[in-house]
């Protein structure tokens, strides 16, 4: 593709979108009729504000989803600190609940723009955001191009592509070089992404490693643990989390396997809680007696699976489980982040198809915190292995220890490498802080 069908097809693509987003209003419909939208805050999903720009400089940080709204708290937290303003964006509520849980009022939480003209332009300028920090591998063409066209410094932080995004922009180089040129800084989560993002044309990269790592556990409510351990008594656990379709059959299999040697209680947090009607039905089909975790249901000993469709409340599942498969790798592929179940001490087991955390997983097998499996025999069998020898799962689990150890500092470089980009957001709301102090001052003054 030349360098001019490149413009053309960014320049159609702006316009195109600018017809059809009034007609896109039934299709946020569906999706919050299906859960995935907050149909009290649609109007946010087409720029609109009802909260007031704050004075004083403003960092714009978007987050698509869970993980990276996890992955990106920390920082947010270091630009607070600094008095710099935040508006966060998320793409789902499930993330909009962890943002509000962990942060507070201490930001302003928005739904993200359509990446269409007229949403992204109403929201650039209602928050006209002196920053832009983008999480992870968020590329939006409209949403960059405005900014550029703002010259509003964009940088992508944790940055990574998979084999398949960067094969797919690699074969439209001049269409890629023209809204990666747009991006300041990448810093990016290895030595691949970096190079990754510097054939596609990102002028200047830096390398971080994974934020993820630098997060702490997720939390849990120490009370609400007490009397689940109290439910489940001295019976073993394990836990299949941030399943996909399909995974909760392999789950339900291994405990149906597993029962008549350990008795145990299998726990399945599903990615998207808002399928516990669908998986639910499934477990009953196959004789299995649940409890659900979003209807207050007890853990009586004759349960067989403790379904855990809710938000924010990973921590208490990892703390009632010494085993651990993560999900999105038998089905689906890509994998999901290992390293929760690893702060919290758990045995982890994983399918092979992890290439969203291909760095992360080498690093876990090499110290010896996690294993792969084929498929749902394969669980079963390293299931079964671990409840049989727990010093097998210790040793598992200080591989795990082993891990976080070896790939924090991730933060640390991150917030290096932003300085000449918040340094001077810092200096800016010190100065109008200060000034703002001086004003009282002189107004008591004039009242004396």
């Amino acid at each position: 593709m030349s360098t001019g069908w490149a413009r053309a097809t960014l320049f159609t693509y702006r316009w195109l979108g600018a017809l059809i987003h009034p007609l896109l209003w039934p299709y946020l419909a569906v999706r919050a009729a299906r859960g995935k939208e907050d149909s009290s805050r649609r109007q946010e999903r087409y720029g609109r504000s009802n909260i007031a720009r704050p004075e004083g400089p403003m960092v714009w940080f978007h987050a698509a989803s869970v993980g990276e709204t996890a992955a990106v708290i920390p920082l947010i937290r270091e630009v607070r600190r600094r008095s710099v303003n935040v508006v966060l964006t998320t793409g789902t509520v499930t993330s909009a609940t962890i943002a509000k849980e962990r942060l507070g009022n201490s930001v302003i939480h928005q739904y993200v723009p359509l990446d269409i003209k007229t949403p992204v332009s109403r929201f650039l300028d209602h928050w006209k955001p002196d920053l832009a920090i983008i999480a992870e591998s968020e590329i939006w063409p409209m949403t960059i191009l405005e900014l550029g066209a703002r010259r509003t410094p964009q940088v992508l932080v944790n940055g990574r592509l998979s084999d398949r995004s960067f094969e797919r922009w690699k074969s439209r180089p001049s269409l890629a070089d023209a809204l990666f040129e747009n991006l300041s800084l990448v810093i990016a989560q290895s030595d691949l992404d970096a190079e990754r993002f510097s054939t596609l044309g990102v002028h200047q990269v830096a390398v971080s490693g994974n934020l993820k790592v630098d997060t702490v556990a997720p939390p849990w409510d120490a009370h609400e643990l007490e009397a689940l351990r109290k439910q489940v008594g001295n019976r073993l656990v394990w836990a299949a989390t941030s399943t996909f379709e399909g995974e909760e059959d392999i789950a339900a299999d291994v405990h149906q396997s597993l029962k008549p040697v350990h008795g145990q209680l299998t726990i399945i947090v599903p990615r998207h809680p808002e399928r516990g009607d669908a998986i639910e039905a499934m477990l009953k089909a196959r004789g299995l007696v649940v409890a659900r975790r979003s209807r207050g249901e007890a853990v009586e000993p004759g349960v067989d699976i403790y379904l855990g469709d809710t938000i924010g409340e990973m921590g208490l599942y990892l703390n009632l489980a010494s085993v651990v498969f993560v999900g999105r790798s038998l089905k689906m592929g890509g994998g999901q982040n290992p390293l929760e179940p690893a702060m919290l001490g758990c045995a982890v087991l994983s399918g092979s198809d992890v290439t969203n955390f291909r760095e992360v997983y080498a690093k876990l097998l090499k110290n010896g915190g996690g294993r792969f499996v084929r498929d749902g025999a394969m669980l079963a069998k390293g299931v079964n292995f671990l409840f049989a020898n727990p010093k097998a799962r210790a040793a598992m689990a200080a591989g795990g220890e082993k891990t976080l150890r070896d790939l924090r500092g991730g933060l640390q470089t991150t917030v290096r490498a932003l300085e000449p980009y918040l340094n001077p957001l810092t200096v800016k709301a010190r100065l109008q802080s200060s000034d703002a102090g001086k004003e009282v001052t002189e107004g008591r003054r004039r009242t004396w």
